[in-house]
């Protein structure tokens, strides 16, 4: 059974109004330990995130120019430039922001933050309010997951609700979440299905496909017979 968003997520979240000042946030940044948080309306719908990356810009580029040569002030990006100016939430946060959904899957949750290079991701319901917040860490979590629930996932998913191969031709084993599958399936591609599915278990970090493959099926004659030509 796949975990999903909801299953690791922080409910107790860090989060402020747009009003919020600089200083409020700075603090609140160092207080407790976090990286970046969500900012909300009077309705408690996310509206932005503030990161700690959107702060330093001011500390980088707040004062005259910083010492820059004239030709670094000019390329640099516009919306950089205001955010160095601003004060509030309002002015700093990144919007709209990247948010995911309860329901949604951790795979889903990883690729948002790659793609997007994020550390964290609110959580919303359907109507956008806040429901918490997931980050890398909380995503990473499900490779801490015990060996022997990846052993009989394997066994229980794939093999028998699947029905993909014959338990007694195969055998699975699970060390630090590296799965090694072993044996003869019936053919070469339910045993390539077997270790595309394996792959995709939650907790799983490799797989070694040990598999002994048969050989093709005949292709309806026996190219060992020889046809004279008497």
């Amino acid at each position: 059974m796949k975990s999903t968003v909801k299953d690791v997520m922080t409910t107790r979240v860090v989060w402020v109004k747009k009003s919020a000042s600089f200083r409020e946030m700075a603090r609140a940044l160092r207080a407790n330990r976090i990286s970046a948080f969500p900012v909300l309306d009077d309705e408690g719908k996310v509206i932005g995130v503030v990161s700690e990356a959107d702060m330093l810009t001011k500390e980088a580029l707040g004062g005259e120019h910083n010492g820059l040569p004239g030709m670094v002030t000019g390329l640099l990006h516009h919306k950089d430039r205001v955010k160095a100016r601003g004060i509030t939430a309002g002015d700093l946060m990144t919007t709209p922001a990247v948010t995911i959904g309860p329901e949604d899957t951790l795979e889903h949750a990883a690729r948002l933050m790659y793609t997007r290079k994020v550390k964290r991701i609110p959580v919303v319901d359907a109507d956008g309010h806040l429901a918490g917040i997931v980050s890398r860490a909380d995503v990473l979590a499900v490779f801490d997951r015990p060996d022997e629930d990846i052993r009989r996932e394997v066994n229980a998913e794939i093999f028998f609700d699947q029905v993909l191969g014959d338990p007694d031709r195969l055998s699975v084993s699970v060390k630090d979440g590296v799965v090694t599958l072993a044996g003869t399936p019936e053919t070469e591609a339910i045993g390539r299905e077997i270790v595309d599915q394996t792959r995709h278990i939650q907790g799983v970090v490799a797989v070694r496909d040990r598999l002994s493959y048969p050989p093709p099926k005949d292709s309806g004659y026996d190219s060992a017979i020889m046809f004279s030509a008497d």
